[in-house]
């Protein structure tokens, strides 16, 4: 049995904790959404700041220039490298994952010369999807084929045929981490290059990119990077294509040299060619500050106290007798289990707005999906005892079932 106490010693024991300091968060609030938008760094909130009042303010138009804002998508992308297992001049920051899924999608194919089969799973993120879908109308059949398979039949699926196999590291809705290292040596053996979307991998789990052969990679600057709404996104490109491969969206910053203004197209060299417009600066100084965090601590320490945090949370669900009224989603092996767990229930919305309601955060997912991401920077113990304590006390006493928590709104 699992009480207040033990709870506690977990918290004064935590190697973490003053990391929450550094965070803009209500002492009062049980934030368990960080997988879909991280919290606000104090040291993010300073950066852009001076951001807007001295750079922007103050020198204007010299900060491309004295501030380095023209070298912002590569700086702080060779941080992101860091984190995700990537050597220097194969990660740039920019655009946003739907963009970069184009570029490397279509820019892909062109490397594939006779295939043209996308192959990617029924429960993919839907931009994702979507993305494809669109590449394919674009492209004409004959040129591009999407085709949609059961995640747990990918392997199976890999043949000759296919030029592409793009796929989530981890569910966005199950937490299911799919092997990197397995299923891209798989498809290698059949010749067909991988894209992997880390958007609930990065910032979350030990990455090893490069060791792991993987081709290309999109990922969030959002969720676990903690870089504010809307934050740039990430590509990953391997060195060994940089060479042969050329991005679809030729714009003025991909250019070997934008400042001469000509007007015949020359890509950049390596990575710097899949940048396409002016850099947003703002969202790359909020991503850039959120990103020095993280050299304060480890991938692999701060994946052993998410495990951890999941961990407690799926032990009180159990405690509570909650799994007797909820389907538990997520896997209870640690090495197949993203930074959240979801669960489902038939009025998982109502359920999710009463506990919003309540000053716990957590988010729904359709059709019966309630997720509670773990972000180990900032989420402490006492934070799973409240969740799931007020959850217990929201189904004994019936309150989702209150028609007001049955709207819906805009965002999910």
């Amino acid at each position: 049995m699992i009480d207040i106490s033990d709870i506690k010693a977990l918290d004064a024991a935590d190697p973490l904790r003053n990391f929450r300091q550094g965070f803009e968060l209500p002492d009062d609030l049980v934030y368990l959404d960080g997988n879909s938008l991280g919290a606000l760094s104090r040291l993010a909130q300073q950066r852009v700041a001076d951001a807007i009042a001295n750079q922007w303010g103050q020198d204007l138009v010299k900060s491309w220039n004295m501030h380095h804002w023209i070298d912002l998508p590569q700086s702080v992308g060779e941080k992101i490298a860091a984190l995700i297992g990537a050597g220097i001049g194969q990660v740039t920051c920019c655009d946003s994952i739907s963009v970069n899924l184009f570029k490397l999608i279509t820019a892909g194919l062109g490397l594939q010369s006779g295939r043209r089969v996308i192959l990617s799973t029924s429960d993919n993120f839907p931009t994702d999807i979507y993305i494809a879908q669109g590449i394919e109308k674009l492209l004409s059949s004959d040129r591009c084929e999407l085709k949609l398979v059961e995640e747990s039949e990918i392997i199976n699926q890999i043949d000759s045929s296919v030029a592409l196999l793009l796929v989530s590291h981890v569910n966005f809705r199950t937490g299911e981490i799919l092997d990197m290292r397995k299923i891209t040596a798989s498809a290698h053996k059949q010749g067909v290059l991988v894209i992997w979307d880390l958007a609930h991998s990065a910032g979350a789990l030990p990455l090893e990119l490069d060791s792991c052969q993987v081709d290309f990679a999109v990922g969030c600057g959002y969720k676990y990077l903690n870089g504010g709404p809307g934050a740039p996104a990430f590509l990953y490109v391997a060195n060994r294509h940089q060479e042969q491969i050329r991005q679809p969206i030729s714009g003025w910053m991909g250019h070997s040299d934008p400042f001469a203004f000509s007007t015949r197209y020359t890509a950049a060299p390596g990575i710097h060619q899949f940048l396409s417009g002016t850099p947003p600066i703002l969202s790359l100084v909020s991503l850039d500050a959120a990103l020095d965090v993280f050299a304060n601590t480890s991938m692999a320490q701060l994946r052993k106290k998410s495990l951890q945090l999941s961990g407690l949370y799926m032990d009180l669900l159990r405690q509570y007798s909650l799994l007797g009224e909820f389907t538990l989603l997520a896997s209870e092996e640690d090495d197949r289990r993203g930074s959240q767990v979801a669960i489902t229930h038939p009025q998982a919305y109502a359920i999710c707005q009463v506990l919003i309601d309540r000053g716990v955060v957590m988010d729904f997912r359709e059709p019966d999906t309630l997720r509670a991401g773990f972000a180990p920077m900032y989420n402490s113990y006492i934070d799973i005892w409240r969740a799931v304590n007020e959850l217990q006390k929201i189904m004994k006493n019936e309150e989702h079932l209150d028609p007001r928590w049955q709207a819906r709104n805009k965002v999910t």
